[in-house]
């Protein structure tokens, strides 16, 4: 492994465009770029630019890593229920990188786990800390970050993104894996990227000869195209 990535950590690696950081997280591409690459806004003195809140391995390339897929799968969850001003997480970001020395504070589980007071005092109204040092995080923000597994340094592994419109617990059927098949999402338990049962469907394969070939079941087969259609749409 590590010649193939060169002694990186595949988790760090410039892996993944804009469009497909939005196509497979299912979130808006104006939204991917600001956070990734920061965006102008208009003040009543001129236009100002704030920073990224992201931090890319390949800004020349414009080129994320599975770290940051599952930065914008958490900062997706914090934004849109419960409005948290993006300077607000961006300046409690950059005061952890700081601080603490983390890299990616968004993607670290303790963030979540032990409660970190420096950032719960910069976000504010996300989250309160119970007594015993734990976050009482809302249900929302819970079933995101539970489609992620985390190593045992609380680093991520693995990116169960959602499939379909509205969020829900289930199915955690596709996954987005760095050491298998080089980050592509992939069908769990199989190693098959979503985007070649994809391919074939709309090739005229039915979902039947799909499941054969696969030795799977019809509905994991029918679940990886469904979130492929966007995409191949």
């Amino acid at each position: 492994m590590n010649d193939l990535y060169q002694g990186k950590d595949p988790r760090n690696i410039g892996t993944y465009s804009a469009a497909e950081a939005v196509h497979y997280l299912r979130v808006p591409y104006s939204t991917v770029r600001s956070w990734v690459f920061g965006a102008r806004y208009k003040t009543k003195l001129g236009s100002k630019r704030f920073q990224p809140v992201i931090t890319i391995p390949e800004v020349d390339k414009r080129l994320l890593s599975f770290t940051n897929l599952v930065e914008l799968h958490v900062l997706n969850a914090i934004r849109r229920y419960h409005q948290v001003p993006l300077e607000k997480v961006r300046q409690g970001v950059a005061y952890l990188q700081k601080s603490y020395g983390m890299e990616h504070p968004l993607a670290y589980k303790k963030l979540y786990t032990d409660g970190i007071d420096l950032f719960i005092e910069h976000l504010g109204n996300l989250v309160n800390a119970s007594r015993n040092g734990q976050l009482a995080i809302p249900e929302i923000v819970q079933i995101y970050l539970k489609r992620i597994e985390w190593d045992e340094t609380d680093l991520p592994t693995k990116l169960y993104p959602f499939t379909r419109t509205k969020e829900s617990e289930l199915p955690r059927l596709i996954v987005i894996n760095p050491t298998v098949s080089f980050g592509q999402p992939v069908l769990e338990g199989t190693g098959v990227p979503t985007s070649i049962l994809a391919l074939r469907y709309a090739a005229g394969e039915s979902i039947e000869d799909l499941a054969v070939d696969y030795d799977c079941d019809r509905l994991k087969i029918e679940e990886a195209i469904r979130y492929e259609l966007p995409l191949a749409a």
